[in-house]
């Protein structure tokens, strides 16, 4: 497609910063970037009709991990590390509470559970003895004990009759956040080009240039919130990994109010209103879940409904409304990457899929490379 002289001179001339993504941290960092620069000229790129990655695809926790995950960590990472890590979650969770507000994040503190079933004895059994060890190296940080252990009150089946209450655990509408985040992009005049996908860039030192298919434009400077697309960019640091989701059509009488999380974080639910949402079940197949193509595969959305029929609704009926995937950035570690690529171009990725945590602090860290 041949540009006219408007469209160059209105979006893609005299640009100051460039962000590569729409989602949580991309708006974040070109909110930010709006904040430090106010006259600056800062255009967004997004690949997809909406944030591509998982901004828009989530499950809408406001989490930072559950007893078993945070256990899981400590024995690949350093104590600092881990404790360093959540606080980073726990911080972009209050940024981003601040920055949206809790009544368009239709935020609703119920607290989370972990459920352990009961083939996971060992699981089980480690996560009691060591909650005492983890409320007491959260502290510092929480002032009070996030974990404490709770008879379960909602009929499961087929788990261990107690279950690990977190009171800091919170549901989002992660559609609405990002529509409010955009709202307030476009009223900062940051210009969101939807459905533009980067080939290619070059930084010469003074400028970067980059490529749009056949078209290019230069930018002072360029940063990347791409995620789970960001493995070319980062030299396999950021590798993707699909979740896969469903839910179910709304439930009479459904008394599940929450975050829940099972075996270490693999499978993960919650109600929106009086629906079920579920989503996991990458452990079935790391190898396949490691692409960054969406879509959905009839073993785990099997493995899903399973789940829902014989655990979460085991007296109920329920028919299921919807599925969809999302992309996720892991590594071997979890520590995100905020650092510049070179002299004009930077990236924040490796969310490690707690993006809706972490987020919006990487995002501001991002800008403040700058």
């Amino acid at each position: 497609m041949q540009l006219s002289y408007w469209e160059i001179k209105n979006w893609f001339t005299n640009v100051d910063y460039t962000v590569v993504g729409s989602g949580i941290v991309g708006l974040h960092a070109a909110l930010r970037l709006r904040e430090r620069f106010p006259e600056s000229k800062i255009l967004v790129l997004e690949k997809g009709m909406l944030p591509q990655g998982a901004s828009t695809k989530n499950a809408g926790f406001a989490c930072f991990g559950s007893l078993s995950e945070i256990i899981d960590d400590l024995k690949s990472h350093t104590e600092e590390e881990v404790i360093q890590l959540i606080q980073k979650r726990w911080i972009g969770l209050q940024l981003l509470r601040k920055r949206v507000g809790d009544e368009k994040l239709d935020y609703k503190p119920f607290g989370g559970y972990e459920l352990f079933l009961k083939e996971h004895e060992a699981t089980y059994i480690e996560c009691l003895c060591k909650l005492p060890f983890i409320n007491e190296i959260l502290n510092p940080l929480f002032k009070s004990d996030v974990f404490t252990k709770e008879i379960d009150r909602f009929e499961f089946n087929g788990i261990h009759e107690s279950v690990i209450f977190n009171p800091f655990e919170g549901q989002i509408d992660t559609g609405a956040m990002m529509q409010e985040l955009m709202k307030q992009a476009i009223s900062n005049d940051i210009l969101i080009l939807n459905q533009q996908t980067v080939t290619a860039f070059n930084d010469n030192g003074h400028y970067v240039e980059v490529a749009l298919g056949d078209f290019s434009f230069k930018t002072k400077k360029l940063l990347f919130a791409t995620n789970g697309f960001a493995a070319e960019i980062t030299k396999g640091q950021v590798n993707p990994a699909r979740a896969q989701v469903l839910i179910t059509e709304p439930i009479p009488n459904l008394n599940i109010k929450g975050t829940f999380h099972l075996d270490k974080g693999y499978y993960y639910f919650r109600n929106i209103g009086d629906r079920i949402l579920i989503g996991g079940g990458r452990n079935l197949d790391f190898e396949g879940e490691s692409t960054s193509e969406f879509g959905e595969t009839e073993l785990i959305q099997n493995r899903l409904e399973k789940v829902l029929k014989e655990v979460i609704l085991p007296n109920q009926e329920f028919k299921i409304e919807h599925r969809w995937s999302g992309i996720m950035g892991l590594g071997i570690t979890k520590n995100p990457i905020v650092e510049p690529l070179s002299e004009n171009v930077y990236c924040g990725v490796r969310l490690g899929g707690m993006g809706v945590a972490i987020g919006s602090l990487i995002g501001n860290e991002l800008a403040d490379l700058i």
